[in-house]
């Protein structure tokens, strides 16, 4: 059965094989009658200076980027070798995870400040009841986020802060450098979030905002208000030993990375060698030979 099987694999193989070399030939067949063809003469590209024209490459890095581009490419570039401290490189790294800041910004959602389309309805309502001769009851204010980095601070030191979000993009950081240190202290559970500007400038309808404070909310968040907080003081407020001691940057690029590898490479092969000699004997044999060879003289002496 074995023997059947192995002579119908190779004439299987066989045949294929067959099937291949006849596609070869009538390719070499096609290309050979293309090139007698009187019709079709090969017109081969000169690409000198005002021949042909030049065919597309990628000249990226010969272009002459703007000056605020190569800027910004090597302030990143020094921001990856330099050696950044604790208090910076918390707000590059340990950011909030990705679950809890979707139940944050949902609960954010549900306490934005009012637009200002808003704010025009009301007081137009307003006005209105005034011109009619109504009487203009004033409404309590709703519960909503307070932002900025002057009235986050106020909030912090008065300890009417619940829950405080930094935002962790902040330029120049020394703006929000202050905030975690001042929660810690005042002991008010803080987070810092990834591509915070943008995303906080959006609850408070502004373009870009470095800092929020929850200062109150409605009875039926608080139990998810309260879970939010355990969490992030877990994460944040907690891990104060952690954040001390994490120091940043210092990555090294790709050409020194090869370079420290190569010279890791010859040491060890260096070590390697040393201990095949060590292991052969060659090493041990020849400091002893010529004390063994003293000795027989130190006899003939004692003897005599």
């Amino acid at each position: 059965m074995a023997v059947k099987k192995r002579i119908i694999r190779k004439k299987v193989v066989q045949k294929v094989q067959s099937k291949e070399e006849e596609k070869r030939q009538a390719r070499e067949k096609a290309l050979l009658a293309k090139k007698n063809d009187p019709l079709i003469q090969a017109r081969p590209k000169n690409f000198g200076i005002g021949r042909d024209v030049q065919p597309k490459r990628d000249l990226t890095r010969f272009v002459r980027w703007p000056r605020y581009i190569r800027l910004q490419r090597q302030r990143a570039v020094l921001y990856k070798r330099l050696k950044i401290p604790p208090p910076i490189n918390q707000f590059r790294s340990g950011l909030l995870d990705r679950q809890t800041a979707t139940q944050l910004f949902r609960l954010l959602d549900k306490y934005r400040p009012e637009s200002k389309k808003q704010k025009h309805d009301r007081l137009r309502s307003i006005a209105q009841k005034k011109a009619d001769g109504k009487e203009v009851v004033p409404a309590k204010r709703p519960p909503v986020v307070q932002f900025g980095c002057n009235k986050v601070t106020t909030l912090i030191e008065k300890k009417r802060a619940q829950l405080v979000v930094i935002s962790a993009d902040v330029e120049p950081i020394e703006i929000v450098l202050h905030l975690p240190t001042l929660c810690r202290k005042m002991g008010i559970p803080y987070c810092i979030v990834r591509g915070g500007r943008a995303r906080l400038g959006r609850v408070c309808y502004k373009k870009t905002v470095s800092a929020l404070a929850i200062e109150s909310v409605n009875p039926e968040d608080k139990s998810a208000l309260n879970k939010l907080s355990d969490v992030i003081k877990t994460n944040f407020n907690d891990r104060l030993d952690s954040v001390r001691k994490q120091w940043g940057g210092r990555l090294l690029s790709k050409k020194s990375r090869v370079k420290i590898a190569r010279y890791h490479a010859i040491r060890a092969k260096e070590l390697l060698a040393k201990q095949e000699q060590l292991a052969s004997g060659g090493g041990s044999s020849t400091p002893n030979a010529p004390k063994a060879a003293d000795e027989p003289a130190a006899e003939t002496t004692a003897a005599e």
